[in-house]
């Protein structure tokens, strides 16, 4: 059994152990991708449905958000999302993965993990 397959049987105690985890499921640029848009898409509806106070749209932030991210699991990466067992810490973990990206430390941390293995 590959690492990988034991890690999503594996019960987290903290962020810190889920992260690893986490972002191996995200080794594909595209399924990233995919989530940097979701998380983007739907912070500005979140933030433009409270601005405008539309809450009957509130649940289609999640689609906003998840919509993108799934289709890079199901059909990209091919695994199941962390969301389904690990909500908070996937949602903390889309938002840590953003953020690195976007000081571009996110190609040190996939090289720091996982070494060869890494797709850029």
């Amino acid at each position: 059994m590959s690492d990988q397959a034991s890690d999503s049987n594996k019960e987290f105690q903290t962020f810190q152990q889920f992260w690893p985890y986490y972002l191996g499921e995200h080794k594909l640029i595209t399924c990233r991708a995919l989530h940097y848009v979701g998380t983007v898409g739907s912070f500005a509806l979140l933030v433009f449905l409270i601005v405008s106070k539309q809450w009957t749209w509130l649940p289609m932030v999640l689609v906003a958000g998840y919509g993108p991210a799934w289709i890079g699991h199901f059909f990209i990466e091919k695994n199941r999302p962390a969301t389904f067992t690990y909500p908070w810490w996937s949602l903390a973990g889309d938002y840590k993965m953003f953020y690195m990206a976007l000081k571009g430390d996110l190609r040190a941390e996939l090289s720091r993990l996982f070494g060869a293995n890494a797709k850029k």
